[in-house]
């Protein structure tokens, strides 16, 4: 802002970018310090090690449960029927929800992926045996995860959505702070350009 403006005016966009900006750096702090810590550990992830627990249960369908699934067409794509699932929550604690099923003549596979592990489900249509498996890869990967918004559902894919929009208004109001502070703060652009100067400096030399 040049001499020129009306200090009231001054004032009043000083206050306005303000509050924005405060109101803003709320909504993100929790956020920024999730993605930044994540920044650290995806950007070492072959140095941080790991150790997936892997459980593996195994059951058979009772007779009505595999009359269910006989019933069904071997190209079916379709979720598991009603029955199925919640037979599957009861006995084997599985919740497969509305995922669908690879359907052929001879089984039903069940992809479930998730934050921080994996898991898959197999269903033998003509014998009814279950196999099921779930690999947890640890609290770093489940977080890892979060940061990349990998198997993590709408939900938290809308968070990032709106943390994304909170980060760009605190950035761009901190912006137009930094533009009216400017003067009484000789150093305020030399910064911003060095900022940007050593991440750009950085892009061209040393990524191939």
């Amino acid at each position: 802002m040049n001499k020129s403006v009306d200090p009231k005016r001054r004032s009043y966009w000083l206050k306005t970018l303000h509050e924005w900006h405060w109101i803003s750096s709320a909504l993100c702090l929790v956020g920024v310090l999730l993605f930044s810590v994540t920044g650290i550990t995806l950007n070492h992830s072959s140095q941080i090690e790991a150790k997936p627990v892997v459980v593996t249960l195994k059951a058979i369908l009772p007779a009505d449960q595999i009359a269910t699934m006989s019933a069904i067409p071997d190209d079916a794509n379709i979720p598991l029927p009603d029955q199925l699932r919640e037979w599957l929550a009861r006995e084997m604690d599985i919740r497969v929800g509305q995922r669908i099923g690879e359907w052929s003549d001879t089984e039903v596979y069940v992809s479930m992926p998730r934050a921080g592990g994996d898991a898959w489900m197999s269903i033998n249509r003509g014998s009814g045996e279950v196999e099921y498996e779930r690999t947890d890869r640890g609290w770093i990967a489940w977080l890892n995860d979060l940061h990349k918004g990998r198997n993590t559902g709408t939900a938290w894919n809308w968070f990032i959505d709106v943390f994304a929009v909170a980060c760009i208004v605190f950035s761009v109001t901190g912006f137009f702070l930094l533009q009216l502070h400017a003067r009484q703060r000789p150093l305020t652009w030399p910064l911003v350009g060095l900022g940007f100067l050593v991440m750009l400096l950085i892009a061209i030399l040393f990524i191939h």
